[in-house]
């Protein structure tokens, strides 16, 4: 999945971005539904590499994958890119855990099939960075 932002200088608005595709993705592709899913994914790990800045006001396009895909686990990547350079400007990502809405604890089985069916479409080969 790909989304693009205007640029911003705040690297805080980039995680947020970060955030935003991970959590567009679960809606649109993974049958999550915040309010009502009998499973939520807590975030149990962040991080944001910055390798360079972007010009403004360039257009910040985001690519999307799941580096590693668990039981009730999964760490997503992300890579921030400015408009026409190849080069990625920043990496960052989340590790979530799903679990039980009622009880914070993973389910035994797992996440449930529809996330991780969602999941396993932009599950990267790979274990290197962007």
């Amino acid at each position: 999945m790909s989304a693009r932002f205007e640029c911003e200088k705040d690297a805080s608005l980039t995680v947020a971005r970060i955030d935003s595709i991970i959590n567009a993705y679960l809606i649109e592709h993974c049958c999550l539904r915040p309010p009502i899913s009998p499973q939520i994914g807590l975030v149990v790990h962040s991080h944001c590499d910055f390798f360079g800045s972007v010009g403004f006001p360039s257009v910040v396009d985001l690519g999307l994958r799941v580096k590693n895909l668990g039981k009730s686990s999964v760490a997503y990547e992300v890579g921030v890119f400015e408009r026409g350079q190849d080069d990625v400007r920043a990496v960052g990502g989340f590790t979530h855990v799903f679990v039980e809405r009622d009880t914070n604890r993973p389910a035994a089985t797992g996440m449930s099939t529809e996330i991780r069916s969602g999941l396993e479409r932009v599950l990267s080969g790979s274990k290197s960075k962007l």
